[in-house]
């Protein structure tokens, strides 16, 4: 038995030994559980891939004579306002409007030959990615005129370093599990996981498998409110299970879930991320995302996280769903393995399909490679939780909303 606080005290030392978790899947296979148990001191697990249920705060400090800012927008993205006066929230998936101040380049750029219009692709996604990367934003907000807030209106451009908050609040990553999206109908399907060409023409699914943080602490044993993490290239905090969180979903003898389940909200100091590990996204037909790159350290405080995070992709899950049905609960052609997805073919009723990822597992393998270089120079070091994340909901409401899929 190791405890996280011996564990932080070599990390300090820089003496801890950390290993990935495909560099401790090989090495388990090598020696076994109980050696790597008493060799290892943390495995770091990543993923990089789309989450829309992502938005970031925003506090833009006071203007001279000061806005209650009731109606604002982004780089023509509009941001929710109906709290602080000058706090914003933007979402991930908000689309950039059309016909709006923004669409319009400016004649004299036009003449430079500078002028853009902003693409309908564009959305809040976006703009996260472009204020994270240091590019300036161009804002536009309308006020509520009172006696402490006597400004109508203003026009600016902002950036990270210009307003005062800037720090990501996603109410939903981390998926456990995810599906296989499919097509059995008779036209091109624009879902949020992609194109699905008809007649079962493609597969696609959104979860690293075997490298994802969750798959390799299936009970969230390790992790819990307040686990310090990788979260698009700065230090982030889970800060409660996420919405659709289904820590219920019928697993495997292996404890590992067989469709979507648990999962996590996210929050961090977007001011520290890399544009490297958050991108703006679209999805043709369904609308703009952010990509974004999360790690989680595991701490290796016994022989029974070695054996979860041994589970190899030959051993984990994931339901194939039909998306050509619209009802919200769709019919699955059953499960197939993460080893049979990344062969890059599954088989579907006899019928051999082409299989690929929407999350990018060379990126999922850096993002575990640079957590473990963080923590190896003693410049990270893990948290305990100060709760653990609910492991009982039920969540009568998630059937009604056609959020959970029937595997019956």
């Amino acid at each position: 038995m190791k405890t996280i606080a011996e564990i932080n005290d070599k990390i300090q030392q820089q003496t801890a030994v950390v290993w990935t978790v495909e560099e401790l899947k090989a090495q388990v296979a090598e020696l076994g559980v109980a050696q790597v148990a008493k060799t290892v001191d943390v495995v770091t697990t990543g993923t990089f891939e789309p989450a829309e249920s992502s938005g970031a705060v925003l506090n833009l400090g006071h203007t001279d004579p000061p806005i209650k800012i009731r109606q604002c927008w982004l780089d023509g993205v509009m941001a929710y306002s109906g709290f602080g006066a000058v706090d914003l929230y933007l979402g991930a998936s908000q689309m950039a409007e059309m016909g709006g101040a923004w669409d319009t380049p400016d004649p004299e750029e036009l003449r430079e030959g500078k002028g853009r219009n902003v693409p309908r692709e564009r959305g809040g996604g976006h703009v996260i990615a472009d204020l994270i990367a240091g590019k300036p934003v161009k804002l536009r907000a309308i006020g509520q005129v009172t006696d402490c807030y006597p400004r109508a209106s203003v026009e600016t451009t902002i950036t990270r370093d210009t307003i005062n908050q800037f720090y990501l609040f996603n109410p939903r990553n981390l998926y456990q599990n995810f599906i296989v999206g499919v097509n059995g109908g008779d036209r091109p399907l624009y879902t949020y996981l992609g194109p699905l060409q008809p007649r079962l023409g493609n597969a696609v699914y959104a979860n690293p498998g075997a490298l994802s943080p969750l798959l390799n602490d299936p009970d969230l044993n390790l992790v819990g409110i307040g686990t310090r993490i990788f979260l698009g290239g700065g230090v982030g905090y889970v800060a409660w299970e996420g919405t659709q969180h289904f820590p219920l979903q019928k697993r495997l003898p292996n404890h590992t879930p067989i469709g979507p389940a648990a999962t996590l909200a996210l929050i961090g100091d977007a001011k520290q991320m890399s544009d490297r590990w958050v991108k703006g996204c679209y999805f043709r037909g369904y609308g703009p995302s952010l990509m974004i790159g999360i790690g989680v350290p595991l701490p290796v405080l016994n022989e029974a996280v070695v054996e979860r995070c041994a589970v190899q992709d030959a051993d984990l899950v994931a339901p194939v769903v039909d998306f050509s049905i619209p009802r919200r609960v769709r019919p699955t052609f059953g499960l197939v393995s993460y080893a049979q997805l990344k062969s890059g073919r599954i088989t579907i009723d006899g019928r051999s399909v082409r299989s690929a990822p929407l999350s990018s597992i060379f990126l999922a393998r850096q993002i575990a490679q640079e957590l473990k270089q963080w923590i190896e120079a003693g410049e990270f070091i893990l948290t305990e939780p100060v709760a653990p994340i609910p492991g009982d909901r039920t969540f009568l409401a998630q059937d009604r909303l056609g959020s959970q899929i029937s595997l019956e």
